[in-house]
């Protein structure tokens, strides 16, 4: 069986990890000058840690960069350089929510230096449970990323150029995480005039969906605020490039960077207690409307 790394063995990444390890296949990653809670998610999760980046290269038959976007650059070009020292070189998969154009320049470095670039980008929760995600995946060498042992996982080939499962990610995002900040907006309104109650029975008579766990849904979304400020920027780029505006986007990079500043972006997601109200996470989100005010 293949060995994978996967850079950063964060939430989604030991993930990943874990539903590699249970089809079979070797996963190794380093957590050298990651955090505390990076460290504890690939213990958890039974990844073979190894001292670092080139140790990890040296060994991997496969590389999963799984980073927040503003890091995704970088990390491909440690990945080249211990490539180039080791005299290894491994597929490399980035699998970060990033922008066509982003993750093209991402393979034309690649090939430069002697490797190839799988693009994947990831939909739905960190797999712990079977059919709850699935990875997108493009470029000549997507069936080999695709026919790694993910169990529980659907993976899904959607053309053999880079670019395509990027621009899938940066679609579908901009609906899921884009709805997250909407509510947040509205539902804070609401309350900030004594309306909420009656916003939340027109919204669940209206549309059921979209407030379905909304307070889980808010609290998650806070708890990785810092983390969409990039995705949303990447998504502006994908639809100017499209030839649409940008300025909804870079707006939603804006109303992200407010909720990052709130009491619940404090917390991890594994840390958000289940049994939070309504009322408990918009508390939770006074932060960020007070910097919403006050800016």
């Amino acid at each position: 069986m293949p060995t994978v790394a996967v850079l950063s063995p964060g939430a989604m990444g030991s993930a990943l990890g874990a539903a590699l390890a249970r089809g079979g296949a070797r996963v190794v990653a380093t957590v050298a000058r990651r955090s505390e809670r990076t460290a504890r998610l690939a213990e958890s999760a039974n990844i073979e840690l190894l001292p670092d980046l080139a140790s990890v290269v040296h060994e991997a038959d496969f590389v999963l960069s799984i980073v927040p976007p503003e890091s995704a650059g970088n990390v491909v070009a440690d990945v080249l350089e211990a490539a180039r020292e080791a005299g290894a070189f491994p597929l490399l998969a980035d699998l970060n929510a990033v922008s066509p154009a982003s993750v093209r320049a991402a393979a034309d470095a690649a090939l430069g230096a002697g490797c190839d670039l799988v693009d994947g980008s990831i939909s739905g929760p960190p797999p712990w449970s079977s059919g709850t995600t699935r990875l997108y995946l493009s470029g000549p060498r997507a069936d080999e990323v695709a026919g790694l042992p993910f169990a529980g996982l659907e993976t899904i080939v959607v053309g053999a150029h880079v670019g395509a499962a990027s621009a899938v990610k940066m679609s579908t995002a901009s609906v899921y995480k884009g709805t997250s900040a909407l509510l947040a907006h509205a539902l804070l309104t609401a309350d900030a005039n004594g309306v909420l109650e009656h916003v939340l029975r027109d919204l669940r008579t209206g549309s059921p969906e979209l407030s379905a766990n909304v307070a889980r849904q808010l609290a998650s979304a806070a708890s990785k605020s810092d983390r969409y400020v990039a995705e949303m920027r990447e998504i502006a780029a994908t639809q100017a490039a499209a030839g649409l505006t940008p300025a909804l986007f870079d707006a939603m990079a804006e109303a992200f960077a407010h909720l990052s500043a709130s009491a619940l972006a404090r917390s991890a997601p594994e840390d958000l207690p289940a049994d939070a109200t309504l009322d408990d996470v918009l508390a939770g989100l006074e932060g960020a409307r007070r910097t919403s005010v006050g800016s």
